[in-house]
């Protein structure tokens, strides 16, 4: 599916929620990987504000893009966030959203 590119050059970024691994499969305790580069994927909050308006998001980020020490409350800048739609079947039941995802995500502003 195709990805879009969303351009947060005139929002202010903060965490929200500190890292924590993504998970490919809750029961087995599978990280997910980056399929291009093999590298390890985290999750982590962010709250973006823009043009009067802030939304929670959940970005996926290969841990080579996290830097050490993000915590709650913390500027941050979003290197090559990208959002895509997605939707798959849970137990015979049809879902779908959007998936964020960044480059890398870098302290300050």
């Amino acid at each position: 599916m195709p990805s879009f590119k969303i351009d947060t050059s005139t929002a202010v970024v903060f965490v929200a929620t500190a890292p924590a691994p993504k998970m490919k499969n809750k029961r087995t305790g599978e990280v997910a990987t980056d399929s291009e580069t093999g590298a390890n994927m985290m999750t982590v909050g962010l709250l973006i504000s823009d043009e009067g308006e802030g939304n929670l998001y959940q970005v996926s980020v290969p841990q080579t893009g996290v830097p050490e020490g993000l915590t709650p409350g913390m500027p941050v800048s979003v290197v090559g966030l990208k959002a895509r739609d997605w939707e798959n079947e849970f137990n015979g039941e049809k879902r779908h959203g959007i998936a964020f995802r960044a480059v890398a995500i870098t302290v300050g502003v």
